[in-house]
C-alpha cells in the first residue's frame, strides 16, 4: 500500500497538463469526528457524540508541510521525535497515510496545543472546537524548543549595569528593516538576527559598545525552521531566497504559508522534487500542481529544511 506521500509523488510524475490536481481532497477544512460511546453509556442505546472542528486553516497548512518534511529525509522522523515524541511522530504519519485527516488534527490539538489556545463549546450532542485566530499562535509556538535560539552580548563599559546579557527566543521572528537597503531584504533581516555585530549599548547613560555573539540554536540545528513573516509588506517580498545560512548551517526553501486578509484564510505551498504544489483545505480541489513557483505576496511564513551534509 502506497503512502500519501508516494501517491502525491506519483501524481506529479504522471501529471497531464489538463489535470494538475491531486485525485482526492487532502486535509480538508474543518472536520467531524464521531464517537460511539457503547451500550454502557445509556442503557442499551448506543450514544453517538460528534466533535466538530471549525476554522482549521490555522493548523492545516503547517500540518501538510510537516508531513512533507518528515518524508523528505529519512533521518528527520528520528530527529523530530526528540522534540515531539516518537509516539506522536509515528501516529501522525500513520493517520496521514490512512487519510484520517480529522483525527490527525485532533492529535495536534490535544497533544500540542494548550486549551486556552482555542475555543470550545458543547452544542446539543456535539463538541465544537474553533481554531479561528493566528497560525503562529496555533502551530509555530507549539513546536516545543525546536527552534529555540540564544545570543549573548557583552558591553565594553565595565560599569554597565547589564554588562552581560542573554537573548533567548523560542520562535524566529524576522522583522523587516526600518530602512530599505539594497540587496535581498529577507537575507539581510535574517543576518541581522543571527550574525555577530557591535552596536552602541542602549543602557541609559552607559555609552559603551555592546558586542553581540552569533545567535545559535539551543538544541542543535533543527531539521526545519519557520520564519514568521507576518509583519512584512508585499512590496518588500519581491525576492524570496531559496537558501539561507543559519548558525553555520545551510537551509533550503521547502514551502510557505500564505494569508488572505480579505477571507482571513491560510493556505500553503510546498515543493516536492523541485515541483511546486499549492494546498488550500477550503477548496474542493485542494492540492494542485503549479506551473511555476508561487508568488509570495501574501506571505505569512517561510519554511526551510536543513540541507543534507555531504
Amino acid at each position: 500500500m502506497k503512502t500519501l506521500f508516494e501517491e502525491i509523488k506519483a501524481s506529479i510524475k504522471n501529471n497531464y497538463n489538463q489535470d494538475r490536481s491531486f485525485w482526492r481532497p487532502v486535509l480538508p477544512w474543518g472536520g467531524v469526528f464521531t464517537i460511539k460511546a457503547g451500550r454502557k453509556a445509556v442503557s442499551c442505546t448506543p450514544l453517538y457524540v460528534e466533535i466538530r472542528l471549525k476554522n482549521t486553516c490555522t493548523i492545516d497548512g503547517f500540518l501538510m508541510l510537516l508531513y512533507v518534511i518528515l518524508n523528505e529525509n529519512e533521518n528527520f522522523p528520528r530527529e523530530l521525535s526528540l522534540h515531539f515524541g516518537r509516539e506522536f511522530i509515528d501516529c501522525f504519519l500513520y493517520l496521514m497515510d490512512t487519510y484520517s485527516f480529522t483525527t490527525v488534527k485532533l492529535l495536534w490539538i490535544w497533544d500540542k496545543m494548550e486549551k486556552q489556545q482555542y475555543k470550545s463549546e458543547v452544542h446539543k450532542a456535539s463538541l465544537i472546537i474553533d481554531l479561528f485566530g493566528n497560525e503562529h499562535d496555533n502551530f509555530t509556538k507549539n513546536l516545543e524548543n525546536l527552534m529555540s535560539t540564544i545570543q549573548e552580548s557583552y558591553c565594553s563599559n565595565w560599569r554597565c549595569p547589564t554588562r552581560v546579557q542573554e537573548d533567548q527566543q523560542r520562535t524566529i521572528n524576522i522583522n523587516p528593516p526600518q530602512e530599505i537597503p539594497h540587496g535581498n531584504l529577507i537575507r539581510l533581516a535574517v543576518d541581522e538576527l543571527f550574525c555577530s555585530k557591535i552596536e552602541l549599548c542602549e543602557e541609559r547613560g552607559c555609552g559603551g559598545l555592546r558586542e553581540f555573539s552569533q545567535r545559535v540554536f539551543c538544541h542543535g540545528a533543527p531539521p526545519f525552521v519557520v520564519l514568521n513573516m507576518q509583519h512584512w509588506k508585499s512590496e518588500d517580498l519581491a525576492y524570496v531566497p531559496y537558501y539561507l545560512d543559519l548558525s553555520d548551517h545551510k537551509y533550503l526553501l521547502e514551502g510557505a504559508t500564505l494569508f488572505n486578509k480579505e477571507e482571513h484564510h491560510y493556505s500553503a505551498a510546498f515543493q516536492i522534487d523541485g515541483h511546486w504544489m499549492h494546498y488550500d483545505g477550503l477548496r474542493n480541489v485542494n492540492l494542485i500542481l503549479l506551473n511555476k513557483p508561487p508568488e509570495f505576496l501574501l506571505l505569512s511564513s517561510l519554511v526551510y529544511i536543513r540541507a543534507t551534509e555531504k
